[in-house]
């Protein structure tokens, strides 16, 4: 198989879909890589790195589009990127179509194979190519959260660990998976005051015996939701629905009654985010003020630490790409039933049954779909 790997194209977005390293293993299970110029310069790789473990180098992504069987990227496709896709080509992603209707009819539309790393499972029942996004995003949002309560960006002016004598500030992290443990983490090691809002038990019982009194832990109702967020300096939003929309857990009511200079960090962005006075940022303007609350809203928070998220990301998608590589799409979905999870989109049809209904698409189911292939 010809797999592809264009340059990113979305706002400072430094990641590149496959790393030299990556890229010679496929070359050794006998495939061939074409790689955009300068797509890994953004962390440090040159096109010279790219041809020495045999790959070869093209001047624009109108070639690599054009050439390749597969194609392995960070983000959703732009506009532009998604004109370049043809019937039958393989594009290996994330996607976050349940907010993005424009997105879902071109690739509807293309008659290409989409399949999104956000919703590839695993045996345990994760998601192990979102997984390490996740991380990194639930660390960055404490960072992201600490900058934005200094008064120059807005915020109250307050230290998150305050210092002996003054209190640290609180932090209210909603949802306990993996965005929101690697934000508790962070916030611990800062001597934050943590408090964290999920509805299931299980999830309060695993933070309780990993944190023990470091951390509160809460049963998200109605009620501790709106008592914990309107007396919070910092908010961190880490709730998922695999390959929905996120919910709008935080009211633009319970915004205004927050302090003035209070953060909201919306971590679930990507999926539409879940709170209600958000809109997707860029690096280059991350934030925006409502009823005097900061809003971080950035849609690729992982791209600001793009060398340590291309790694962690490539780590988790090689086996995938080698496997589809290996097998074809085809025979590679049909036996693995958690990458066949990860079908969105699939020749016209969409096969991701949120997504269908967010958007108000017919829904086929993707081992359907597949056995509908001519």
């Amino acid at each position: 198989m010809l797999i592809g790997v264009p340059k990113e194209i979305k706002n400072h977005e430094y990641r590149v879909g496959m790393v030299p390293g990556s890229v010679r293993e496929l070359i050794a299970h006998g495939h061939q890589v074409v790689v955009e110029h300068n797509a890994g310069s953004g962390i440090g790789f040159t096109d010279a790195d790219y041809e020495n473990v045999g790959a070869t180098v093209v001047s624009s992504a109108e070639e690599v589009f054009a050439q390749a069987d597969m194609i392995v990227k960070v983000k959703e496709p732009l506009a532009e990127e998604r004109a370049r896709l043809r019937d039958g080509q393989i594009l290996f992603t994330y996607l976050h179509l349940a907010p993005d209707l424009p997105q879902t009819q071109d690739l509807v539309k293309s008659g290409s194979i989409c399949i999104a790393y956000e919703t590839v499972t695993s045996r345990n029942g994760g998601l192990p190519l979102l997984a390490p996004m996740s991380e990194v995003a639930g660390r960055m949002s404490i960072q992201a959260g600490a900058e934005c309560l200094e008064k120059s960006s807005g915020g109250r002016g307050m230290l998150l660990g305050g210092v002996p004598g003054v209190s640290p500030a609180k932090v209210v992290v909603i949802g306990g998976g993996v965005v929101g443990t690697n934000a508790i983490k962070m916030a611990v090691g800062m001597g934050a005051r943590v408090i964290v809002l999920d509805r299931n038990v299980d999830v309060l019982r695993r933070i309780d015996a990993e944190f023990g009194t470091q951390v509160e832990t809460v049963y998200s109702s109605h009620d501790s939701l709106e008592r914990h967020v309107t007396s919070a300096d910092l908010v961190i939003g880490g709730v998922l629905i695999p390959g929905a929309a996120a919910p709008k857990l935080v009211t633009a009511e319970m915004v205004k009654n927050m302090k003035p200079g209070a953060v909201l960090v919306d971590v679930a962005i990507d999926q539409g985010g879940c709170f209600e006075t958000s809109h997707a940022t860029t690096h280059d303007e991350p934030t925006f003020i409502v009823d005097d609350v900061v809003h971080y809203c950035v849609a690729n928070m992982p791209g600001a630490v793009p060398r340590t998220s291309t790694f962690a990301l490539n780590n988790a998608t090689l086996p995938f790409i080698i496997d589809i590589a290996n097998k074809g799409y085809k025979m590679a979905l049909a036996s693995d039933g958690h990458l066949l999870n990860g079908l969105n989109v699939y020749r016209g049809k969409v096969t991701e049954k949120s997504v269908a209904e967010n958007l108000g698409f017919d829904f086929v189911e993707p081992s359907e779909a597949i056995g509908l292939d001519s």
